[in-house]
Order: C-alpha cells, then sequence, then structure tokens
C-alpha cells in the first residue's frame, strides 16, 4: 500500500522538501544492501538532526509506519532493506565530528561519519581508533554501531562495542534517550549502551557518540608470510596465539584467494604458495622488533615458504588494498557468493579449515575463505552461479554444514555481519527459546507497535 499524501506533505514539512523522496528512482538506491536483496520502500528521508529524527518516529509511532535506518548501506545482511515497505531514514547528513577531546581520549560524532574520516581526524591529533572494518572508506559510524562492526586489529583491540563510551537515540515513539557516560569508568543501572550497540537499529536509532580513543602508537611492522598449506598457515596462527605477544592483526588468504589478489601483489608469491597470512604489531619502536622477531623465528620453525616485511607505510598499504579488494573481484569466479562471517575458537581454525575443504569437495563449488584468523573470525565465501538452480541448492546447502560444523567447533553464525535477512533461520540453532523469548520481550519494551526495523533478526 502506497503512503497517503497527508503523510508525504508531513515528512516534507519535518525535514524540507528536498530531503524526501518517492521518485521511483530514489526508491531503487535504497532500496537494497550489500547482499543484493532488494525491497522497495515507500519514502525516503534525509534527517540532519537529532530533533528531526525525533519528529519522524514521533508521525512513524502514530501512523504505524516502519522505519529502516540505513547509514552507507555496505550491511552483509539485509539490516537496511526495506522488507516491509515503509521510509528508510538515511543519516548521511548528520555526518559532523563533533568534537575530539586529546586530553580525555574521546570523539563525540553523528552516526553518518564515515570511519575512514574518523580515523584520519584522530591520528592527526596523535589518537586512534582501532575499529577498522574492511568497509571503512565507505561504511558510517552508525551501522558499525548497529553491527558491532570488527575488523583485522580487533584480535588485539575488541571491536566497536569496547569503545562506545554513551549515546544519544530516539526510541520509536520518538523519545530522546542518553546512555553512558563521558567517563572512562561508569557502572549505574543497566548498561543500555551496549545494549543498543549491536542490536541492528531495531531498538533505537543513534544520534550521536561518545567514543574512547588511545594513544596513536609509535610503529607498526607489516608481515606477509607464505605456506605451501593452508592448514600449516592455520596451525601457525594457533601457535603464534600462545606466544607472549598480541599482534593487532592476523588475517589469512586461502588459495583461492592469493590466485585473486596476486596481481595486486607488489611481490611475487613463491610457487608453491597456497595460503598467506597478514601480520601487524604495533607499539613502542623496542617492542615492535622484538615480537617481530618471535614472530618471524616462529613462522621460520612453522615451515613458512617465505616471509617478508613491509619496508614503509606504503608497501603495507598495498598488502592491505590487496586484501581489501578481495570481496568486489570475487565475481569473478562466479555471479553470485553467500558471504557468512564465522567464528570458531582460535585452536580449532585447523579444524574450521579442514570441515571447509569437506564442504567444498562435496558441493562441487568454490568456497572462498580469507578473514580475521587472529580471532578465529572467518569470512567464507561460497561462489554460484544465480540462474543455475542446482548450485544455488547446494550452496544453500553448503550454508547448512558451514553452520553445523562451525557449532560443532564450539563457534557462532556471526562475528561482526549480524544476523539482519540472512540468518534468521539459523538463529534457533545458536540460541535456546528462553533467550530468544527474552531478546523478543526486550525488543517489545523498545518497539511495542514494531515499526523499528520490522522483520530483522527474528523469524
Amino acid at each position: 500500500m502506497a503512503m497517503c499524501a497527508s503523510v508525504y506533505r508531513h515528512l516534507q514539512k519535518l525535514v524540507g522538501k528536498e530531503y524526501v523522496t518517492r521518485n521511483k528512482e530514489d526508491l531503487l538506491c535504497y532500496s537494497y544492501d550489500a547482499t543484493g536483496t532488494s525491497c522497495l520502500p515507500d519514502a525516503v528521508v534525509f534527517p540532519a538532526s537529532e530533533t528531526q529524527v525525533a519528529d519522524i518516529m514521533k508521525l512513524a509511532w502514530e501512523k504505524r509506519l516502519p522505519i529502516i535506518p540505513r547509514g552507507s548501506g555496505s550491511g552483509m545482511t539485509g539490516g537496511a532493506v526495506p522488507i516491509q515497505g515503509g521510509v528508510v531514514l538515511v543519516t548521511t547528513r548528520m555526518n559532523n565530528i563533533i568534537a575530539i577531546d586529546p586530553e580525555n581520549f574521546t570523539a563525540t560524532v553523528e552516526p553518518g561519519v564515515i570511519v575512514s574520516d574518523l580515523h584520519k581526524a584522530v591520528e592527526e591529533r596523535g589518537l586512534f581508533y582501532p575499529p577498522d572494518p574492511a568497509s571503512a572508506a565507505i561504511c558510517s559510524i552508525g551501522g558499525n554501531i548497529g553491527e558491532c562492526a570488527g575488523g583485522p586489529r580487533a584480535v588485539k583491540y575488541g571491536v566497536t562495542r569496547e569503545y562506545v563510551l554513551g549515546l544519544r537515540a530516539v526510541l520509536p515513539c520518538g523519545d530522546i534517550i542518553k546512555t553512558g557516560v563521558s567517563t572512562a569508568k561508569g557502572v549505574a543501572g543497566y548498561d543500555l549502551t551496549r545494549l543498543i550497540v549491536g542490536s541492528e537499529g531495531t531498538l533505537a536509532l543513534v544520534t550521536q557518540i561518545i567514543l574512547k580513543l588511545l594513544p596513536k602508537p609509535e610503529c607498526v611492522s607489516t608481515l606477509a608470510v607464505c605456506f605451501d598449506d593452508m592448514h600449516k598457515a592455520a596451525k601457525a596462527v594457533s601457535g603464534i596465539m600462545r606466544l607472549a605477544v598480541i599482534p593487532r592483526c592476523v588475517e589469512y588468504l586461502d588459495e583461492a584467494s592469493l590466485g585473486l589478489v596476486k596481481d595486486h601483489l607488489r611481490f611475487a608469491l613463491p610457487d608453491q604458495a597456497r595460503a598467506l597470512l597478514i601480520l601487524e604489531v604495533d607499539g613502542d619502536a623496542r617492542t615492535v622488533k622484538t615480537q617481530t622477531d618471535l614472530i618471524m623465528d616462529f613462522c621460520k620453525k612453522s615451515m613458512a615458504l617465505d616471509i617478508r616485511m613491509a619496508q614503509d607505510q606504503t608497501e603495507a598499504a598495498a598488502l592491505w588494498e590487496a586484501r581489501k579488494a578481495l570481496s568486489p573481484i570475487l565475481y569473478k569466479i562466479a555471479n553470485q557468493k553467500i558471504n557468512e562471517d564465522i567464528v570458531v575458537p582460535i585452536s580449532r581454525i585447523p579444524d574450521m579449515v579442514a570441515r571447509i575443504k569437506k564442504i567444498q569437495q562435496a558441493s562441487g563449488l568454490t568456497i572462498v575463505s580469507f578473514g580475521h584468523a587472529g580471532d578465529g573470525n572467518i569470512h567464507c565465501n561460497i561462489m554460484y552461479d544465480k540462474q543455475n538452480a542446482s548450485q544455488a541448492k547446494q550452496a544453500q546447502k553448503a550454508v547448512d554444514q558451514l553452520f553445523e560444523a562451525t557449532l560443532e567447533l564450539g563457534g557462532t553464525i556471526t562475528g561482526e555481519h549480524g544476523v539482519g535477512l540472512t540468518k534468521m533461520a539459523y538463529l534457533s540453532l545458536e540460541i535456546g527459546p528462553v533467550e530468544l523469548d527474552l531478546m523478543k520481550k526486550i525488543k517489545a519494551v523498545f518497539d511495542s507497535r514494531q515499526i523499528l526495523n520490522p522483520g530483522k533478526i527474528f523469524a
């Protein structure tokens, strides 16, 4: 059912005619996210302030109008797809870095701030914001809050929730709330901040965030380590994590990944290379040298084919560009992918690698694996031809087997992408009925009319 004219006029009055649209072309642009799943909204609105967000939510509450929060649309589980129509509320105009406080190591930002812009702004002040998802150049802080995003540096520094001290947010009824603190500690009352972080835009619309910052590390060392076997690389990861060293990144690329990125690398891979680890160590210069030497020695003992250390920041950046280029160039293999972000205990990574290999052999499809091996977060990309019904069926079966293996090994079905639409059917495999019921009751307390990002997380 199309939105009635009076509601649309009311939205225009709230934000200005130029900041709300229902043109078909615009609706198409905001109908999907990185999953490719598409559903047309009734309208798209671009608020510029918390007050405008609150006014929109009051209208939506009164009219029982679905509101779907959206940042840059880079999510991987359909979280920003308007599956019940309604209004997509886009936060790109709310993109101010309000304050950076070097004395108290905090930044106050709006949800539309692009993550890489925040990185640059705080590093210019000698500070450091660790979360660094692969899409940092395009994704927004608000989206990172919704999904509790991670990234390569999470192995040492943790994920987004570790850096959110406090929030301002608008509830579905239009009330404005303030949660958390602007101090290093604070335990007054229930932790509503952590409840909202990772809630995938289903509980409240975040309008302002207080982020914890760290001092910028003095020195960073980047290594590229090749192995002739993925299982050896996986065992090496487990061993490295048992050293008296915490690398800030331990990424891995399997053989299929290497085939895709080898032309992006600034060095030739050994002919026998079947896996690549990218490792980073940071800290003061003396500590970095000591820890880098320890890792290099361990990799040699673990039968690494080749170990290279980036000689400068340009070489290190090129290596990371190759890693971050992986997702878009996967389509050279097939025209469709299912991207899953499983996590297993670090000690079980070799077992998971073996299980993925068996699933690939059974399905007859190519499965490309890469990701954050340092914390057990593996991105498995099941590639198939979406026009081929048999391959589509095999791909779905492979997902079932992947999640089954992950849970058997003590893991979780999602480490940073969230549940959204794509994992709803699997959530009950990991979370029990009592816990799921409790979560649904929490949703009902925040949103009794079920208007905020409806149809997500819970089947």
